[in-house]
């Protein structure tokens, strides 16, 4: 999952950045600054990307074991994505801090920019997550010690975690479930005149596993084994094109099993596909010792670009993949490119950028869910908001920026934290206390924690139409005791249910609820709305009469809430 950050064009202030260093510097942070030498280069002058995920690694390693106190291995590594390629000469800084601790386990950031000597300038070249775990100790199992974020940086970074925590958990399940789905219905493989035999990319080589390799437990470095990796992608790829290809993307993946001092490690690299400007590799890491089989230590799905001398795309050949085995693999990278441009399409952009409504399929639903979340916990995180008026103990907040006007109602009610999830998560009960939902209706209940709502709203005025929103509903229970309820909802468009001329069709940006158990009885609620002006049922240009309808929509909350306690006292 590629982190939206600066936009990659967006030049690095190095005086800004040493201010804001000096304020505060988190505990597990580590640095490393490496200047690029030609032993560092392919033959292109550019740093390898193998050797800059050997860096990534150990730099990420290095933070993980500073706040576990104890050895730490590389469990898996999220969505990479390559903005820019490194030139000999410039320096690459990497910045790695563990965001959250689990129970074992550990995610960390990591931020890698380049910087140029000779102008004082940085840019971003990528942005990562990786899962590190805590190895056993003889006293047993490893108990992580809690992050404590200081900054709102690292509150919402802390926050997110959870939520990347949580795809990472379920992404090859449904990744699976969606390239079965997907390659049903692409049908035979395409012939294409002039295409290049798959079986002219494959490559296949044995590295062993030296004390050089190896880390500080003698177990192979991950760095490693992904640089190697990378090393049969690049020589797959350039066999297709007979060029020197450029690595753009690597989609997220898990270590299966440890390797370690004299294995043998078998990399077996092949182009499942190739698109316009685009082409895939899969290749896959096995270990052996001996006569010993093979252990399945790491597969990656790769992607390359070729590019001309202005730095542009070049045009691809295709590949006419081997029979039976191969034709899979073609249509599973097919399927792979869609759920990759929707993934980025859905999560690597601005939430400013993001269309309001996005069409909803099972394809997508884990990225659409995911930016639901993550946009809920973002105005969570956000201490700028600013108190407009406070009646009967419910307070409302405003904030206006991009153009956008948020608010934010927040209130305490003797209600235990569960029983408030489950009452306000249905949004059919919302219209027993809530003016703005006359109608709501379930569309389809994706999963447990998805439901697609259509909900409609009375006309504002004498005359005009009302409103009506195709919304996700995404709920979350805490991760733990640190973490609140959370019901996020955003538009959605679908197919089967297009705009009616008998209402006007509404769009919700981010809104929904953050839940928090201050004591067995006591709950903090707090409503978020953001929408860009006129869109939502609450906007008006009189702030007077928004307050006014935002009270008396809260305090009837509050007194459904009370009022239906008791019938959910099992929960």
């Amino acid at each position: 999952m590629t982190s939206e950050g600066k936009d990659a064009n967006t030049v690095l202030d190095p005086q800004s950045i040493q201010e804001s260093e000096e304020e505060y510097r988190n505990p597990t942070e580590v640095k490393m600054s490496q200047i690029v030498l030609p032993c560092h280069a392919n033959h292109y002058g550019e740093l390898s990307a193998g050797q800059l995920l050997k860096w990534m690694d150990s730099t990420a390693c290095l933070s993980a074991e500073r706040h576990a106190g104890c050895s730490c291995i590389t469990a898996c590594v999220d969505d990479i994505h390559f903005e820019h390629t490194i030139e000999v000469g410039k320096v690459v800084n990497i910045i790695a801090k563990v965001n959250r601790a689990f129970t074992s386990s550990m995610e960390v950031g990591i931020l890698v920019t380049c910087e140029d000597l000779y102008t004082d300038k940085q840019w971003k070249v990528c942005h990562a997550f990786a899962t590190f775990v805590a190895r056993r100790t003889e006293a047993g199992k490893v108990q992580l010690k809690q992050v404590i974020p200081h900054t709102q940086m690292e509150q919402m970074e802390y926050s997110l975690a959870a939520e990347r925590r949580r795809m990472r958990l379920i992404h090859a399940e449904i990744i699976t479930d969606l390239l079965s789905s997907s390659t049903a219905q692409l049908g035979e493989c395409q012939e294409y005149q002039g295409a290049v035999p798959a079986e002219r990319t494959r490559v296949e080589s044995v590295e062993l596993v030296l004390p050089p390799h190896a880390n500080h437990q003698v177990s192979t470095f991950g760095g490693q084994i992904m640089a190697w990796m990378e090393n049969v992608a690049t020589i797959a790829a350039s066999r297709l094109c007979n060029a020197h290809p450029t690595l753009r993307t690597i989609d997220m993946f898990h270590f299966r099993g440890p390797s370690h001092i004299g294995d043998r490690l078998v990399l077996k690299a092949i182009v499942n596909n190739a698109f316009k400007h685009s082409m895939e590799v899969g290749v896959c890491a096995e270990a052996y010792q001996g006569g010993e089989p093979l252990r399945h230590i790491n597969s990656a799905f790769m992607t390359f670009e070729v590019l001309d001398s202005d730095r542009k795309p070049r045009t691809l050949p295709r590949i006419r993949p081997v029979p039976v085995d191969g034709k899979r693999r073609y249509q599973e990278a097919i399927a792979r490119k869609k759920i990759r441009l929707d993934r980025k399409y859905i999560m690597s952009c601005k939430q400013t950028e993001v269309p309001l409504s996005v069409p909803w399929d099972p394809s997508n639903q884990m990225y659409l869910s995911y930016n639901n979340v993550s946009a809920l916990k973002l105005m969570d995180t956000r201490n700028n908001w600013v108190l407009t008026s406070e009646k009967n103990k419910v307070r409302l907040y405003t904030l206006e920026e991009n153009h956008m006007l948020c608010f934010k109602v927040e209130m305490h009610v003797s209600v235990p934290a569960a029983q408030t999830f489950h009452l306000l998560s249905d949004l059919r009960r919302r219209k027993e206390w809530d003016p703005h939902y006359e109608e709501c209706e379930v569309i389809n209940q994706a999963d447990e924690d998805d439901t697609l709502y259509r909900v409609a709203t009375p006309s504002v005025s004498k005359g005009s139409k009302g409103q009506d929103f195709i919304l996700l509903a995404s709920r979350r229970k805490p991760c733990d005791a640190r973490d609140p309820y959370l019901i996020a909802l955003r538009s959605v468009t679908l197919p089967t249910h297009p705009p009616t001329d008998d209402y006007t069709r509404g769009e919700v940006l981010c809104a929904g609820f953050t839940i928090w158990e201050e004591s067995h009885f006591v709950t903090k609620i707090t409503y978020y709305n953001q929408a860009t002006p006129g869109v939502l049922p609450y906007i008006s240009t009189d702030i007077a009469g928004l307050s006014s309808s935002f009270y008396s929509a809260f305090s009837a909350c509050s007194h459904f809430l009370e009022a239906n306690k008791d019938s959910l006292a099992a929960l």
